[in-house]
């Protein structure tokens, strides 16, 4: 019954990893009785991904840890997917995430006044609940109190989640149990259902209010199929809490995976502010800055390698396939490790090395095409990925020109837990040190 379950539980990316470099790019395991394809060769990708695409659906495994996301874009699929999908794409067009930056900045700006010279605070909570209040406003109009309430709710389900995810014993009864009525799964849909109470508020409020901001969830609201109908509360609870959760988790995690890096590399670090200090000066950044500052946004893609926040994609085979020469039979299981591809030597050299500079001269062009997917690929693609890297580089440049974030030493290294996303267990625990134009010049110096 259990298979590979309890090696996979004691250190999950270690043992992909060590999976891939000895059994090759397909590997077949056992996983409570369910068999799963691991593939790790940018080739298999492109086939799932891509020329194949419609043969796969989301894994029942993936189905099942975000069934309270209910139908919205990440587990529907087919054609209420499509119009989904159609419906939620204008809210991401790239003029309007330009648009976004203002308010990006501005979020950021205030939660810098919040911050102390000296003080200890856990960096991953602090871009959560930034990325997560600039969501709320620019894509469903939430004001910080709703943001603030959602943020509460999110937290307590993180930590109980990560309690789990950290106990081998537990995951792996996690896995066997699913969904059965267990005390921490009556516990998890206890805290899903107060984020539905503020969800459906927020809804209510909107819908009485009947007022066009422009905003996502003005779309939604204002949506009709060719039928005249429109998007019950129940459709419109799936895609704000989709999006909600989707729309801030990416970027929070490569910031602070950024920070982290950063922070034990301060060569890197001062070749940012470098770049900083030219394109900037004393002012804030702006959209219109961001053509200007490669380096920082090299920083994030780098840091995206490393530690890609959607660290594998899930499929399910509708229909027989084969892939590398193996027929596959229809109900197959398959994980995309994009963790093992991120850090494979024949995509990238010297791939376990922290190298901002390495994406200099077109290297996205020069490794194989699906070598690198930080936000998947093909017709499912993230659809905020270029939200997420505007929001990313103009967070990680406001932040940085101001302060310097320093681990703990009793932290000494982060280590990742791959969740449904790859977050860092027990937090990033950082000193905020206020940048002065000495400290500037001295990171400078060293540089």
């Amino acid at each position: 019954m259990v298979g590979n379950l309890l090696d996979y539980a004691r250190d999950p990316l270690d043992f992909m990893a060590r999976c891939s470099r000895e059994y090759g790019d397909i590997v077949r395991l056992h996983m409570g009785g369910l068999p799963l394809y691991l593939l790790s060769h940018p080739d298999h990708a492109e086939y799932v991904l891509v020329k194949n695409n419609r043969n796969f659906i989301k894994s029942r495994y993936f189905r099942r840890e975000l069934s309270f996301l209910g139908q919205g874009l990440l587990n529907s699929e087919g054609e209420l997917w499509r119009r989904q999908r159609r419906l939620a794409q204008p809210a991401f067009h790239k003029r309007r995430v330009g648009a976004y930056g203002e308010a990006m900045v501005s979020h950021a700006e205030r939660m810098l006044a919040r911050w102390r010279d000296g003080e200890v605070r856990d960096v991953h909570q602090e871009m959560r609940r930034l990325t997560l209040g600039i969501v709320a406003e620019v894509l469903f109009g939430a004001g910080r109190d709703k943001a603030d309430e959602v943020g509460e709710v999110l937290g307590w389900l993180d930590k109980h989640t990560n309690r789990l995810e950290e106990q081998g014993s537990a995951m792996v009864l996690r896995f066997l149990l699913g969904n059965f009525p267990t005390p921490t799964n009556l516990r998890f849909r206890k805290g899903i259902g107060r984020l539905d109470e503020i969800i459906y508020g927020l809804i209510e409020e909107r819908r009485e209010n009947a007022k066009d901001t422009g905003d996502l969830l003005s779309m939604l609201l204002r949506f009709r199929d060719e039928a005249g109908t429109r998007m019950t509360d129940k459709q419109l609870r799936d895609e704000v809490i989709t999006l909600l959760l989707a729309g801030h988790e990416t970027t929070a995690l490569a910031l602070s995976w950024s920070w982290y890096l950063l922070s034990q590399h301060p060569e890197v670090e001062a070749k940012l502010l470098e770049e900083l200090q030219e394109v900037l000066g004393d002012r804030t950044p702006m959209v219109e800055d961001l053509p200007h500052l490669p380096y920082a946004e090299m920083v994030i893609k780098e840091s995206m390698r490393l530690y890609p926040p959607a660290w594998g994609v899930s499929r399910e085979a509708i229909e027989e396939c084969e892939i590398g020469g193996y027929r596959l039979p229809a109900g197959t299981q398959l994980l995309i490790v994009l963790w093992a591809m991120h850090r494979d030597p024949r995509n990238f050299q010297d791939p376990e090395a922290f190298n901002p500079a390495r994406w200099e001269g077109g290297l996205a062009k020069k490794v194989p095409r699906y070598a690198y997917l930080p936000f998947g690929a093909g017709p499912r693609i993230c659809i905020g990925g270029s939200f997420a890297i505007t929001e990313a580089i103009l967070l990680l440049a406001t932040i940085a020109r101001d302060f310097q974030l320093e681990l703990v030493p009793e932290q000494r290294r982060v280590i990742p837990q791959p969740s449904t996303t790859l977050r860092p267990r027990g937090g990033i625990r950082m000193y905020l040190r206020k940048r002065h134009p000495s400290a500037k010049l001295a990171l400078e110096q060293k540089s």
